[in-house]
């Protein structure tokens, strides 16, 4: 019996936010005891699974998720009590089957995420393998270059910038342990930086600064100031990357940056203005450029960019295979960004990413801006050979556990480590 499901249930916890969410806790017959904890994004697809929420408007403000507790311990622990934790397939197919909806809705995604991420957890710690090398194997020891979020703006932060994410991408670097160096260096040069300009530094919801900077390309210029000022050459060791999170300012059949007062835009525009600053800036990589549902605008960015930087589609695929086949048959990215949370399960999850593999992408696994203390996702970059991960900035707790956690998982593999930027051929 050892291995088997004894107990499974959740209980409501915060996240970074305040919202509340869930945390999984599972026991297996043999005394193993796991859990894990479910994130929830603010920039959300259309076609992301769903969360069950409690819409009590006398109770945390109809955010809380006593439903998705009830779902947990009512109806999923009744019918996965006994299975084997190392089963996930087949706990994560029977997940689906039991909610029965395309989105997850009747259960939640929140609640099936949870129960998922504890069985890896549980099963790994059943064998005595870090979660890691049980879900990727004993070859799996890439470590992931980290994008940073230094500069807010968007739906993430109350400024004058429509962009959302203005990231830091120290790929030049030789080990996991250094780029985290490189970054947390040019960070609080950023502050210093932004400090002497006489902008206010407190952080968004993802430990990036929410400076009012006058237009959204004065953020790029600042980045690369401070990459210079904490010593480390511009490209070359210390990159850009940008998630403008284009759906946010999608109006009607164009764009329209309301905030920094850029005015409307059409698709053609927003591509040629991503293209002027990569000429004028180390931009290696460009999420969600366009609207989620612009998947023609998404193709003439690829074709005009994608032979030198990285295209990465995330709203657009919501981590779901069906999308990301279609945008690897029509060349609509090269590359997707991977969120546990959008589709819904493990197993999902991992076929969106053979999905990628398939195709020669990179893929990039991502927190959300509402997180929580769990590294889950620093494990499954490792796992997945992922070439970046998406975690955060170089503050606030819930971001600092999981490159805490890679710096855990670097040193465990001590010499098999492998630490290499995915840019260097583009």
């Amino acid at each position: 019996m050892n291995g088997r499901i004894a107990s499974l249930g959740a209980i409501e916890i915060l996240d970074s936010r305040g919202n509340p969410t869930l945390k999984v806790i599972i026991e297996l017959h043999g005394g193993t005891r796991a859990s894990a904890s479910v994130p929830s994004g603010a920039s959300t697809g259309a076609h992301e699974a769903v969360e069950l929420r409690d819409r009590d408007l006398k109770r945390y403000g109809g955010k809380g998720v006593r439903r998705a507790i009830a779902a947990v311990s009512e109806i999923i622990a009744p019918k996965l009590i006994g299975i084997s934790a190392t089963r996930q397939r087949d706990i994560d197919k029977r997940l689906i089957e039991l909610d029965g909806t395309k989105d997850k809705s009747k259960l939640g995604a929140n609640a099936i995420l949870g129960v998922s991420m504890a069985v890896a957890r549980a099963a790994a710690k059943s064998v005595r393998q870090p979660l890691y090398s049980y879900l990727g194997g004993i070859d799996e020891h890439r470590l992931p270059v980290p994008m940073m979020n230094v500069i807010n703006g968007g739906a993430h932060a109350d400024n004058s910038l429509d962009f959302q994410e203005f990231m830091l991408v120290p790929h030049g670097a030789p080990t996991f342990a250094e780029a985290l160096r490189y970054g947390t260096e040019t960070f609080q040069a950023l502050k210093a930086l932004l400090r002497k300009l006489g902008h206010v530094t407190s952080v968004g919801d993802e430990g990036g600064f929410a400076p009012k900077l006058r237009d959204n390309e004065e953020a790029c210029g600042l980045i690369v100031e401070a990459i210079e000022m904490a010593g480390f050459l511009p490209g070359k060791q210390v990159a850009i990357a940008l998630d403008p999170a284009a759906s946010a300012f999608r109006v009607g059949d164009g764009y329209t940056l309301s905030k920094s007062g850029g005015g409307p835009k059409t698709s053609d525009e927003l591509i040629d203005l991503y293209a002027q600053w990569s000429d004028l800036y180390p931009i290696v990589s460009i999420e969600d450029g366009l609207a989620e549902n612009d998947w023609e605008g998404f193709r003439a960015l690829t074709a005009k960019l994608g032979g030198h930087i990285q295209i990465v589609g995330d709203d657009i695929y919501v981590t779901n295979s069906k999308f990301i086949r279609q945008g690897i048959s029509e060349r609509t990215t090269n590359a997707a960004l991977i969120k546990l949370n959008q589709i819904g399960t493990v197993t999902e999850t991992i076929e969106a990413i053979d999905q990628c593999r398939s195709a020669g992408w990179e893929y990039i696994i991502s927190h959300r801006s509402g997180e929580t203390e769990d590294p889950f996702i620093a494990d499954f970059a490792v796992a997945m050979g992922s070439s970046q991960i998406k975690a955060g900035s170089l503050c606030r707790s819930e971001r600092i556990a999981k490159y805490n956690r890679l710096l855990e998982i670097e040193h465990e593999l001590g010499d098999a480590a492998h630490f290499a930027s995915p840019f260097l051929s583009r």
